[in-house]
């Protein structure tokens, strides 16, 4: 498995800035850097309307900050799409959707570990984007095949371009909104998203895995076949903890597990400390190892992150900084600590 697991540093993708060259010094701050989505910079870099790109029937105003759909206007461009499938170029993000992927794909890249890049997932992108009905495209039987097939050709695309410049690239498939897959109001169960899910995964080439924030099924989403999930365990230790079989079923066959522990809001920020931080994750891994998980295991196929991304601080990209700089703290630390199982 290519990535590198051994508590070594990433973070998800979405940050407060609007200084391109901040933020890619960030990234890449950390051992497995990636590209920056800056929505606060360009409405073009938020990471919906860049999935969006050349989807038929997407109706984008960048002055009004709105992506919508219509199926008149599907139907009117899914001809051109189709004759275009095989076209890489076509399925990548271009420079008019992030300058800062194409600022990331121009650097030396290849003594890192491990890099990483990222699209939004079709069941959040799904839900997401409205019909001209106000209805979620992920409802409709004749776009959510077509979508499955489309974003899993971008993830593709992307990834083989990143593996152009380090063989150990990855790909996040960002997915926030699979908490929401068991919700009464979801009108999209589980029992079709796994089918989805699992047809979708079997076209999107490895390593690939899942970031969210929130707090799905873990059953559920552990037992998707991907390679690496990222996760908030700061906001969600006690729960994940519950979920020892499926997590151990996980790490055994090979999955690296990233461990958001670090708050980026600044009033939680406010009240931890490394001791603190170490403290909140070794309660988690200790709660597994006495579930009958082996605690070296967990340290070699885990990764730390920020908790969760964060665009509201009054501060703007302050606390998001420092929460980077504990995450590079924190690592060094435990991996000083953890040494014998590296």
């Amino acid at each position: 498995m290519p990535i590198p697991g051994k508590l070594l540093t990433t973070a998800m993708a979405v940050m407060p800035h609007t200084d391109v060259a901040r933020a890619l010094e960030m990234a890449l701050s950390l051992d497995v850097p990636y590209w920056p989505q800056l929505p606060n910079s360009n409405y073009y870099e938020d990471m919906y309307v860049q999935a969006s790109e050349h989807f038929p029937g997407i109706v984008l105003d960048v002055n009004q900050r709105t992506l919508r759909f219509s199926m008149e206007k599907f139907i009117a461009e899914l001809e051109e799409t189709m004759a275009r499938f095989d076209e890489p170029d076509y399925f990548d993000i271009s420079p008019d959707y992030s300058t800062v992927y194409h600022r990331f794909l121009a650097l030396d890249l290849s003594n890192r570990p491990a890099i990483r890049g990222q699209l939004e997932g079709p069941v959040s992108f799904g839900f997401n984007i409205l019909d001209q009905d106000d209805r979620p495209i992920l409802f409709d039987d004749t776009v959510r095949p077509f979508m499955l097939e489309f974003m899993a050709k971008r993830l593709n695309v992307q990834l083989a371009r990143l593996k152009h410049k380090n063989p150990n690239a990855f790909m996040f498939v960002d997915e926030p909104g699979l908490q929401f897959l068991f919700s009464a109001l979801s009108g999209y169960g589980d029992l079709k998203a796994k089918q989805d899910l699992d047809g979708f995964f079997a076209t999107v080439d490895r390593p690939r895995g899942i970031h969210l924030c929130g707090n799905p099924d873990w059953d559920f989403l552990l037992g998707l076949d991907m390679d690496i999930l990222s996760l908030d365990v700061y906001a969600n230790a006690e729960v994940f903890a519950n979920y020892a079989p499926s997590i151990r079923r996980f790490l055994d066959k090979g999955g690296i597990l990233v461990w958001g522990i670090v708050p980026t809001g600044m009033e939680p920020f406010s009240k931890e400390n490394l001791d603190t931080l170490q403290a909140r994750l070794m309660t988690v891994w200790e709660r597994l190892a006495r579930k009958g998980l082996d605690l070296q295991q967990i340290i070699h196929q885990g990764m730390l992150s920020p908790a969760t991304c964060c665009l509201v601080n009054p501060d703007k990209t302050a606390t998001v900084e420092q929460a980077f700089d504990t995450v590079r703290q924190l690592s060094t630390q435990l991996r000083s600590n953890y040494e014998k199982y590296l």
